[in-house]
């Protein structure tokens, strides 16, 4: 059993609830009037977008589950690795994206989930 990975693993499956339940929820909140055919129109390619995301985080807690829990895998130490980068990218991208929408300060801690992309990632490195 590889603990770090296993951290992970049930913080993902934690952030897949969250995403799916809570930012579906959130997401629906701020509906544009329809009669604003851009505005809806970019709204739904944001939620389309949003629930894409949510495909990636199940496959990536699946695949941290079976690196964690089992040996089936001849390549879990490269894809540890990988999924180490991808956590750190995800990190970055987040960050970035708050500099360039030009956050104050109290956005970057309201909207945490860079710390938990970072700290993913160091785990993951760890257990690879």
């Amino acid at each position: 059993m590889n603990i770090p990975v296993l951290i992970v693993a049930c913080f993902s499956l934690l952030a897949v609830i969250a995403h799916v339940i809570g930012g579906t929820k959130e997401t629906v909140s701020i509906a544009p009037d329809e009669n604003n055919i851009l505005l809806t129109r970019s709204w739904k390619q944001a939620m389309c977008a949003f629930q894409m995301l949510a495909i990636d985080l199940i496959a990536v807690t699946i695949a941290l589950f079976t690196i964690s829990l089992t040996d089936l895998l001849s390549f879990e130490y490269e894809l540890t690795l990988f999924l180490s980068v991808l956590y750190l990218l995800w990190g970055v991208v987040w960050l970035v994206q708050l500099v360039w929408l030009k956050s104050n300060a109290k956005t970057f801690m309201y909207l945490p989930q860079w710390i938990f992309w970072f700290v993913g990632s160091g785990l993951l490195y760890i257990g690879a």
